[in-house]
């Protein structure tokens, strides 16, 4: 997978490419720590992020209660496939999707 952050400020937004699984969620939970600090909004580009598991859903869901006390966190160009992950698990219930 390969994470393209862009700083804007007080807003951060992070493209994501391939597949967030177990193998690669550390790696955007180490890119979305290092992000937080001063950042109001949070927009995670999913263009061209083709597979998500239940390890890539944990991180997301850690973003959103951090990005809760300070911001929002924004989903933007989820493909059909991640919008299905999204509503099986109910994370469409409370995550920003755009």
């Amino acid at each position: 997978m390969t994470i393209n952050k862009t700083q804007n400020g007080d807003e951060v937004i992070i493209a994501l490419e391939g597949k967030l699984d177990t193998t690669t969620a550390p790696n955007l939970d180490a890119a979305l720590k290092e992000s937080f600090s001063g950042t109001k909004k949070m927009v995670l580009d999913f263009t061209d992020l083709k597979f998500i598991s239940s390890a890539g859903l944990r991180v997301i869901l850690n973003a959103q209660k951090v990005m809760n006390d300070q911001g929002e966190l924004v989903i933007k160009n989820a493909g059909p496939q991640i919008q299905e992950v999204f509503e099986i698990t109910g994370f469409s219930d409370f995550l920003k999707i755009e």
